[in-house]
């Protein structure tokens, strides 16, 4: 190697940028809504490379929004508390002890910690839960549900567990065009001021839907989709989506996840992406890369 020429390390950096430049010019101006998991923000390295993540996008003119849970931190606390919980199809049942402890978990502590984060990594954050500004109006959810050995339904209260009926996306309007990085906690807020439990993927799939992002990323601990083989999926459409949920091909906690993607699709959004978020620059890798990284879910045709 001649002595003018630079060290590979650089070369190769340099190439990287040269091929991610295209997707920053095509994604330039554009929003995208990113879903941080409870279970990525466990890893501090994770945590700190997926804020400077953040960050970078930011730089280059995208606008990102997160939206974040917390369910392992959630349940810490509660058990630090001695307070029970229980689950009805994998939503926390929300007594008025609990939705004050849930509260306090998301709108404080775990969400300064990721203001913080973005902060440390160079960027500029405001935390925000579904009160502020009256961001995430919710409404009271209910599920049924059938005794065994009977037809009837039955209605079961889930408590302070709720579901978006509105997005006010004003303040989130006036944060992305600034160098400002809005950071949501999934907390709603009822017609009478009460508080609501809302579940990180919903909140950021209508977080999503309203500001018509052009792509929404579910962070999770999973690759991505599998098809019937258990083969990695890289494009799936909205049509297929939905009949590999009523075949069983797509099962258990993925439904859910789908099934947001699939509601954010039809709200406008140009896609919806759920990648593993415990991989190093998972966005990065995702938005910068010719072939993505992780199961982008279209509308059909």
């Amino acid at each position: 190697m001649s002595q003018d020429s630079p060290p590979p390390d650089i070369q190769r950096i340099a190439m990287t940028l040269i091929e991610a430049l295209p997707y920053m010019r095509r994604y330039r101006g554009a929003v995208m809504v990113v879903k941080y998991g409870g279970h990525a923000m466990g890893d501090e390295r994770v945590a700190a490379d997926f804020a400077r993540d953040i960050v970078l996008l930011k730089q280059v003119g995208i606008h990102p929004v997160v939206v974040h849970g917390g369910g392992p931190q959630i349940k810490a606390m509660l058990d630090r508390l001695k307070i029970q919980s229980s689950f009805v199809d994998g939503l926390r049942v929300t007594d008025a002890a609990t939705v004050e402890v849930v509260e306090m978990v998301l709108a404080g502590r775990i969400n300064k910690e990721i203001v913080t984060a973005i902060q440390e990594a160079g960027g500029v954050a405001v935390g925000l839960c579904g009160k502020d500004g009256r961001l995430i109006e919710a409404t009271k959810l209910t599920r049924t549900r059938k005794d065994p050995g009977s037809a009837i339904e039955q209605v079961v209260d889930l408590g302070f567990v709720g579901e978006p009926s509105r997005v006010n996306t004003h303040v989130l309007d006036v944060l992305t065009q600034s160098d400002i990085v809005p950071v949501i906690a999934p907390i709603g807020v009822g017609v009478d001021g009460q508080t609501f439990n809302i579940n990180a993927d919903t909140a950021a799939g209508a977080v999503a839907g309203a500001l018509k992002a052009r792509k929404l990323l579910m962070l999770t601990d999973v690759r991505g989709v599998l098809d019937a083989d258990k083969r990695f999926v890289a494009t799936l459409d909205a049509g297929t989506a939905r009949a590999w949920i009523r075949d069983g091909v797509i099962s258990g906690g993925m439904i859910p996840k789908v099934e947001t993607c699939l509601s954010a699709v039809e709200q406008g959004v140009e896609a919806a992406v759920i990648l593993d978020g415990r991989v190093p620059h998972a966005i990065l890798l995702e938005l910068f890369t010719a072939g993505g990284f992780g199961t982008q879910i279209v509308r059909a045709g």
